[in-house]
């Protein structure tokens, strides 16, 4: 690829962003930074009735924990600047006049009744309304007025939106690096909004004007741009200028691999649709985050990546920097991609195992309050024994409480399993055994507790599971002699004296 690779990501700041958001930043990351480009942040903010003034720092604030962070946007390396489209709205108004100067775009004064009217006259014969070539003569607009109805209408400043000119009986021959070539008959496109008489311009417009203005190379987004293609494609002829590559990304599907995922769905099955948590400004409703539910970035980053992309290998566990070798954008489907929630956990997991203890137990000892006062070297030691059965920190206080605490009940089926009418006496003479041992490693724990076993002729399973019920509460746990010798010789033996006077 010789030409300079510029990407963009241009979401709307008009709540937070959506996981497809994040997969759709990220593919356009990998891409540039493949091929030594510039990732691009462009907050487009035309829409100023559902802007939601928090939600470009939630933006920002999610790219950056995903390890995915802009080149060049708001506050960054502002060359190709302003990064808002709302700061932009004198270039908008200039190339809307620039297409109705030359017969790509007219003014059009349809008051909003009359558009619904005629949309309603056309749904009751069982067709749909399109505001086009084979009627756009017959409405109020700057094809069907006088040059001079139209200068009174704009002197008396009548509201008006321009229009872009579809032609007729055309074909347009697309093409897109994920489907290939593409072929869409002008009759059936409709003239589509430019720009709005309030100053502010469409989607189509605004996004046309800074892609070129920005020097974007290649437009990655989500399959619901694709019916816009046709119009963006048109809208650089009409301004002679050359396109960009683009590459529609398949939608991400509920996890019944029927429809498009929704925060619905998560609220639903249990999992979040958002990176960060995020509270509506308005209602004040929380909804959960991944970072917030204790989610690795580079756990989602992996998951996210195999949302329709595959590698072409067996391998799914890449780091950040091997996703950026391998990533193709001709090996992305163009079928939908179903997520899946289990998957992610499972990819968790896995990132959970290569934490260091320290950093692990500094985020455990600060979710727990029973922790405050434990040395945090002690609680990583612990989390090494454990770690490897957890996949969220917040699973650590279930697999490892028995390191930090006695236990304060002993599990009633496992107590019927492993204390039997002989344990007392047995366990009495381990913990004799256990008081006189002096403790330099849980090898040799192990050592002298199972040559008293072999010595006593006792049956293994006699000891060693009321042992574990003592020290843990039940049947369950890492290494005993790891814990008895965590938790030290007098608290092992404290434990089983307790055991002794509470099981029966």
């Amino acid at each position: 690829m010789t030409k300079n690779v510029r990407v963009r990501f241009a979401p709307s700041p008009t709540g937070p962003l959506h996981i497809g958001g994040v997969r759709t930043a990220l593919f356009n990351y990998l891409f540039a930074k493949k091929h030594n480009g510039t990732f691009v942040l462009r907050i487009e903010d035309t829409d100023q009735n559902r802007y939601v003034e928090s939600a470009e720092d939630y933006i920002i604030e999610s790219l950056k924990w995903c390890g995915i962070p802009f080149d060049e946007g708001p506050g960054k390396n502002e060359g190709f600047g302003p990064y808002r489209q709302s700061e932009r709205k004198h270039l908008y108004k200039e190339y809307a006049n620039k297409l109705i100067a030359s017969g790509n775009a007219y003014y059009a004064f349809d008051a909003a009744e009359t558009l619904n009217n005629h949309r309603k006259e056309h749904e009751s014969q069982g067709k749909t309304f399109i505001y086009n070539w084979h009627n756009r003569l017959k409405l109020s607009n700057s094809l069907s007025l006088s040059t001079e109805e139209v200068k009174a209408k704009l002197d008396a400043g009548d509201d008006y939106v321009i229009r872009f000119k579809s032609p007729k009986d055309e074909t347009l021959h697309l093409k897109d690096i994920i489907r290939g070539d593409i072929k869409i008959d002008t009759n059936i496109l409709d003239d589509k909004v430019l720009f709005k008489s309030d100053g502010m311009p469409t989607y189509h417009l605004a996004n046309i004007v800074d892609d070129h203005f920005m020097q974007i190379s290649h437009v990655i987004r989500g399959e619901e741009w694709l019916p816009s293609l046709a119009l963006h494609q048109q809208l650089y002829d009409a301004f002679e200028w050359k396109a960009p590559e683009f590459a529609h990304l398949p939608l991400i599907l509920k996890p019944t691999g029927k429809g498009k995922l929704s925060k619905r769905d998560g609220d639903k099955l249990g999992f979040p649709v958002f990176p960060l948590e995020w509270k509506d400004p308005n209602s004040g409703e929380i909804s959960r985050g991944y970072k917030d539910d204790g989610y690795f970035p580079e756990a989602m980053v992996n998951f996210l990546a195999f949302l329709g992309w595959n590698p072409g290998t067996e391998q799914e566990i890449f780091s950040l920097d091997e996703l950026i070798n391998v990533f193709d954008l001709n090996r992305v489907n163009k079928s939908g991609a179903r997520f899946d929630p289990e998957k992610i956990k499972w990819f968790n997991h896995h990132y959970m195992q290569e934490q260091s203890n320290d950093n692990l137990a500094a985020s455990f000892k600060a979710s727990r309050e029973e922790l405050s006062t434990i040395d945090k070297d002690y609680i990583a030691l612990a989390i090494g024994l454990v770690k490897e059965r957890a996949t969220f920190v917040s699973d650590f206080w279930d697999l490892s409480n028995f390191f930090f605490e006695a236990p304060k009940f002993y599990v009633e089926k496992s107590a019927k399993k492993a204390w039997k009418d002989d344990t007392d006496s047995i366990m009495k003479e381990l913990a004799s055994v256990i008081s006189n041992i002096e403790v330099e490693s849980a090898e040799q724990l192990q050592t002298e507790i199972k040559e008293w076993i072999v010595n006593k002729e006792i049956g293994f399973g006699k000891v060693m599971q009321p042992l574990r019920l003592a020290l843990v509460g039940d049947l369950k746990g890492p290494d005993l002699f790891q814990i008895m010798f965590l938790i030290g010789r007098d608290a092992a033996v404290r434990r089983i004296e307790l055991a002794i006077a509470q099981i029966n």
